[in-house]
């Protein structure tokens, strides 16, 4: 298994709180405009903030692999508020969840994975072994209390709908497009070419996924630094 050795702090905490603070600061603007569903910008400002709804997954993520920070806390911490801002995830749940795909990916034991290959019905057990009725609750709450302050649907445009799309941006580039069909290598897991720009608008160069599974002590940030490195 390749590993990095290189030092994560501080740059990663650095990059961890950046990618929190961009999400929360677009989310405040964006509450706060007039929406005209002529101006063609308003979808650009929903894809920009679904790929930062993103970033809090795969920071959540890196967290849940200790490479945010060297300190535990600090790491846990960033990771516990990432995954909570990103429709109240719990991070509790999430890292045991995460740890079981990575011992056995693309087998029945894997939560990620559906034998099925289907598309749609992988997106669905994806989502229900996930998506919890105390996220919906939640949800459905802090939208009653923030409409008292914001318009409905700035909190819907912006708020609601990059969360929902960011789900399909996660599973198809992180999970579907990697583990479908059959690898012959140890990890189980297909990778993007070599395309760099297209690996982070993607998915934060989490479509280099054979790299990640044979380096997961590589944090995101990282990860194209061993694209053509390791061996399949």
């Amino acid at each position: 298994m390749h590993q990095t050795h290189k030092k994560i702090d501080p740059k990663g905490i650095i990059i961890a709180a950046s990618v929190i603070l961009l999400w929360t600061l677009m989310l405040i603007f964006l509450l706060r405009i007039e929406v005209n569903f002529t101006h063609p910008w308003i979808y650009l400002a929903i894809l920009i903030q679904t790929h930062l709804y993103t970033g809090l997954f795969i920071t959540a993520h890196d967290a849940m692999h200790g490479v945010v920070s060297s300190n535990k806390k600090a790491n846990n911490i960033i990771g516990w508020t990432a995954a909570m801002l990103f429709s109240y995830n719990f991070y509790g749940r999430l890292f045991p969840k995460h740890h079981e795909h990575h011992r056995h990916v693309a087998t029945d034991d894997d939560p990620d994975y559906h034998p099925s290959g289907n598309f749609f019905r992988w997106y669905l057990s994806f989502i229900t072994n996930y998506v919890t009725i105390w996220q919906i609750l939640l949800m459905a709450v802090t939208y009653n209390v923030l409409k008292l302050w914001f318009p409905y649907e700035n909190l819907i445009m912006f708020w609601i709908i990059p969360a929902v799309l960011s789900t399909f941006q996660l599973f198809y580039f992180g999970t579907y497009l990697p583990h479908r069909g059959e690898h012959g290598n140890k990890h189980r897991s297909g990778t993007l070419q070599r395309n760099h720009a297209w690996a982070f608008l993607s998915c934060y160069f989490f479509g280099y996924h054979y790299e990640h599974h044979d380096s997961p002590r590589t944090p995101w940030w990282r990860l194209w630094q061993l694209k053509n490195t390791t061996r399949q």
